[in-house]
């Protein structure tokens, strides 16, 4: 099923040339390991994110993302979304979204409302499966792995995630994205975890 649903993912993706070295074969260990990435839906990760828009960029401390299954927590500070402390919390379609001053804002539209409150393409919802080296069950995608076998690439909604770092950063679990980028024409989102966990046991 999980071989199945890739075939189908990579179907309708424009097939551009991939970078040297990389290939769509998946690894023999890929539907094992994409079942173990997919079940491992209750984590916490810190880190930084950086955000590139043409004109401006800007980057914040993720001092906390809380996940559990799909319902996730953000909690933000530095430049990201202006000065101070920004919390983030949703679910797929759905985001809460709370400013540095106090002002607290809804949507059913969670990248919509992203965008409207810092002019910034952020998928949020695409993220919480990006993060962990997983393509988003919305939409089609490609894959590409490097001679490793490890993924390397993701194309998804028209960005390219590139995986540029693993970690193996939870005991019991494959190794876990340290470092990706997302890339769509002139706007960048770039992530690095500093630490990882599991929360099934907290």
């Amino acid at each position: 099923m999980v071989v199945a649903l890739a075939m189908t993912g990579c179907a309708t993706i424009r097939q551009e040339p991939l970078p040297a070295g990389l290939t769509e074969q998946p690894p023999a260990n890929w539907a094992d390991r994409q079942a173990s990435l997919q079940r491992f839906d209750q984590w916490q990760l810190a880190g930084k994110l950086a955000v590139r828009q043409p004109g401006e960029s800007a980057s914040a401390v993720i001092n906390q993302w809380f996940q559990d299954s799909e319902q996730y927590q953000l909690a933000l500070s530095s430049s990201f979304l202006g000065m101070g402390s920004t919390r983030l919390e949703g679910s797929p379609g759905f985001i809460t979204l709370e400013l540095p001053d106090g002002e607290t804002y809804s949507s059913s539209d969670p990248q919509g409302l992203i965008y409207a409150a810092t002019g910034w393409e952020l998928p949020i919802d695409a993220l919480v499966w990006w993060v962990r080296g997983l393509p988003s069950p919305e939409g089609d995608f490609r894959l590409a792995f490097d001679p490793q076998g490890d993924l390397a690439q993701i194309e998804q909604a028209g960005w390219t995630i590139r995986y540029e770092r693993w970690q193996d950063f939870v005991d019991g679990q494959p190794s876990l994205p340290a470092r990706l980028t997302a890339r769509k024409g002139e706007k960048l989102v770039r992530l690095v975890v500093s630490s990882w966990q599991s929360r099934r046991d907290n």
